[in-house]
């Protein structure tokens, strides 16, 4: 009889290692407590928040989602602004091309001033804030809001968690 561990070809999933490269992880000042960090897989496409148990000196999940492929395309450059804003050309360059090079966030500045120019503004930007508006429901999860700044861009601020009517 075979040993089951002599097997060929299954590898179980647990031993599956990915690169430090596909997780990037951020602090976020005035955002986040200090003793929290956000951990994105590019990857996979999930966001978590960890922090160090006291206790036991093991991170611990606070909260977890997983984004689409059109919501990490706002939600990279949203997260590396911080704590600054995000200009929509940056957004919008992120969204279309999925990347934000000089060349690509310059082309999109242009686009924007001549869609803004046309009356046009509203519709070039509509993809962006549909999108927005479903990173911004899974970004309540960790206390994070997606505010908008008028003629600018959006920004990163603290939601701070609100009482139900039993809490009160």
């Amino acid at each position: 009889m075979q040993n089951p561990s002599s097997r060929r070809g299954k590898t179980p999933v647990y031993l599956v290692r990915q690169t430090d490269e596909a997780i990037i992880h951020l602090k976020l000042e005035n955002l986040l407590p200090e003793d929290q960090t956000l951990a994105l897989n590019t990857r996979l496409g999930t966001l978590a928040l960890l922090a160090i148990d006291p206790a036991t000196s093991y991170p611990t999940l606070l909260a977890e989602q997983q984004f689409s492929s059109s919501e990490m395309s706002v939600l990279v450059p949203l997260l590396q602004s911080h704590p600054h804003y995000c200009p929509y050309e940056v957004l919008l360059a992120s969204f279309n091309c999925g990347n934000t090079t000089e060349a690509s966030v310059e082309r999109y500045r242009l686009r924007l001033q001549e869609a803004q120019f046309a009356g046009v503004w509203d519709y070039e930007m509509r993809p962006v804030r549909n999108i927005l508006s479903r990173t911004r429901f899974k970004l309540r999860d960790f206390g994070i809001e997606i505010s908008s700044i008028l003629e600018t861009g959006y920004i990163l601020i603290y939601l701070p968690i609100r009482k139900t009517h039993r809490e009160a």
